[in-house]
């Protein structure tokens, strides 16, 4: 079903006009506000700015797509029912002048609110024969109007007062993606208790001091977690029993020895981290100590963690890794290369194993006195022996024990006092 359902959705709006484009790197290129790709939109800024022209680029004001995705905001949820850090972005886009905005239009002109919200519908009741739970729109805040033709429209499509629900900015105002783009209301699909479906009408800009300023020509952007989509489609009682992870936990469940079976959370980080580091390695990515390349380092490390706490077999992680490109490479053939993906992880993984035996390890034999002072106890692993501190976070979650706004401003100022220390003692060297 992972394929097929993907493909009905682009070639349902493909029946509409929309070309169907490759979903982009993880790795942005020309837009320094984001680490990494989190949207189905971040390629396609510059046409709803009208920088670049959509009907000389791909013939038509209309395009979809399914795009690589990854969230690191969600790194601390992932093992929850819903969340991950990779994901893939279902999306159809508008840009530039709109024409009639006829949902029976097929055309390549632009179109708004009214056809996006009815193909929308459409595809999600007539399609794919779901029941939407509620719909909600943006009631308005901070000198932005309440979006009146979004709710309009849905009672004419027949929604009923109970099933619609208006949301402040917090909810149903989204972007920009980074400091500064296009933004605006949105219209959200729920089903099954879970946002499916984020209808955004760009007809805003947002500058990087907050400003907003209306765009010349108003823009579609939606985006929809195919993860979730197929959650409610297949319905399975959560993303990672969906079709999307199936071939991962088929080969994942046997290697797992029978004690830790039901360790449920670790084993969904650990297929959530796989698919991150493959794509992000695959798109040019290496770990490094900034920027995005931190965060690859992070997820190889919590992956590392993960592995040894299942007790998986020592060279399983290659056969986790093939899994995972065999089954994705169909979507996406920049990912099959596994020599240089498993090296570059190979490389990482012995950089960091004898840190991590020897962090858990002071972590037992230390643990009241951490526990006691959960920062002096975290900066001392971190500055002693180079053990991370989001790996320290997990062993104190392990115990029940949770790591606080103020332990955090405690471990920074520890941080600043050795470095003051250290440069001090470097100085004197001189």
């Amino acid at each position: 079903m992972y394929f097929q359902l993907k493909e009905r959705f682009l070639r349902f709006f493909q029946e509409r006009g929309h070309k169907i484009i490759a979903s982009s790197s993880l790795l942005p290129k020309n837009d320094p506000s984001v680490l990494l790709t989190t949207a189905g939109m971040q390629q396609f800024k510059e046409y709803f700015t009208l920088k670049k022209d959509p009907l000389k680029d791909f013939g038509t004001q209309r395009v979809a797509s399914c795009q690589k995705c990854f969230r690191t905001t969600d790194i601390e949820e992932v093992g929850d029912e819903r969340h991950l850090t990779f994901f893939e972005m279902l999306g159809n886009f508008s840009f530039g002048p709109i024409g009639s905005d006829d949902p029976d239009d097929f055309s390549n002109s632009g179109y708004f609110k009214r056809s996006a919200i009815k193909w929308a519908l459409d595809f999600l009741v007539k399609e794919l024969n779901l029941k939407i739970d509620y719909v909600t729109f943006f009631v308005g805040q901070d000198n932005i109007p309440q979006d009146q033709e979004s709710y309009k429209i849905l009672k004419e499509l027949g929604f009923q007062e109970s099933h619609l629900k208006g949301c402040s900015k917090e909810d149903n105002f989204w972007g920009p993606t980074g400091k500064e783009g296009p933004c605006g209301p949105t219209v959200e699909f729920y089903i099954d208790g879970i946002e499916v479906w984020n209808l955004v009408f760009n007809e805003y800009y947002c500058f990087p001091d907050g400003t907003l300023e209306r765009l010349q020509s108003p823009g579609v952007d939606t985006g929809m977690g195919y993860e979730r989509l197929l959650k409610v489609f297949e319905k399975k009682e959560t993303i990672f029993q969906t079709s999307a992870f199936e071939s991962i936990f088929k080969v994942l469940k046997p290697l797992i020895p029978q004690e830790n079976q039901g360790n449920i959370k670790d084993q969904r980080i650990l297929a959530d981290h796989l698919r991150g580091i493959v794509f992000l390695i695959a798109d040019g990515l290496l770990p490094s100590n900034v920027g995005a390349g931190y965060v690859l380092r992070r997820i190889i490390r919590r992956f590392l963690f993960k592995f040894k706490k299942l007790n998986l077999p020592a060279k399983s992680d290659k056969i986790l890794i093939q899994k995972v490109i065999e089954f994705y490479k169909l979507s996406y053939p920049e990912i099959d290369n596994f020599e240089k993906i498993y090296k570059v992880f190979e490389e990482e993984k012995e950089k960091f194993e004898a840190i991590l035996e020897r962090g858990i390890k002071i972590f037992e034999k230390e643990k009241e006195r951490i526990i006691q002072d959960k920062a002096k106890g975290a900066f001392l692993l971190f500055s002693t022996y180079g053990f991370p501190l989001e790996l320290t976070k997990e062993l104190l979650k392990e115990e029940k024990i949770f790591w606080t706004e103020e332990d955090q401003v405690r471990f920074e100022e520890l941080f600043q006092e050795h470095r003051q220390i250290s440069k001090h003692e470097e100085e004197n060297n001189f």
